[in-house]
């Protein structure tokens, strides 16, 4: 009962605004140009969802709060729409400010051709850069990384177009 009350007063006191602060709108502008670009070289969908904080309800869950982000990014995964790409290969980069939390989440297309320890190098590096203060290069290092990973599984064929199914700028909560 303890953590969770704890977990409610570190998430609390955030306000729905804070991943607005957190991320300027220079920013913003350029890692959505970012995702448009990267976008030209593979049939994949890119998304960014920076979040404050949790919602009440996931935060009374009993769960460890790593569990619990994980859980959030998957539900975001699937309210963003991620999962609804042609070729099932959406990649969602989830920030949760609170808790300085990252998960990345691939759709099934790309997931069974990326070895988790991939993935899990990647929020490394994210987790570093952020540590570091720079956030702007955690975020558009891993966006050229996971365009990477879709231009080599999921590369566009000379004058194929991909249509852009998601919105390109980052999403905040």
């Amino acid at each position: 009962m303890l953590v969770r009350i704890k977990r409610l007063l570190k998430h609390g006191w955030r306000s729905q605004f804070a991943s607005g602060a957190a991320i300027a709108p220079n920013l913003t502008r350029r890692l959505g140009l970012q995702v448009a670009a990267s976008e030209q070289r593979h049939s994949g969908e890119i998304r960014i969802y920076i979040e404050a904080a949790l919602p009440l309800n996931d935060l009374w869950r009993k769960a460890p709060i790593r569990q619990v982000t994980r859980q959030r990014a998957v539900t975001m995964f699937g309210k963003l729409r991620v999962w609804d790409t042609a070729h099932n290969n959406g990649v969602l980069i989830y920030l949760l400010l609170a808790e300085r939390a990252i998960e990345v989440v691939a759709d099934r297309g790309l997931n069974e051709r990326v070895d988790p320890a991939i993935w899990k190098a990647m929020v490394s590096r994210m987790s570093a850069a952020f540590k570091g203060g720079q956030f702007d290069q955690g975020l558009t290092t891993a966006l050229d990384e996971v365009s990477d990973l879709l231009v080599r599984h999921f590369p566009l064929a000379p004058g194929e177009a991909n249509p852009n199914e998601l919105p390109d700028a980052p999403a905040l909560g």
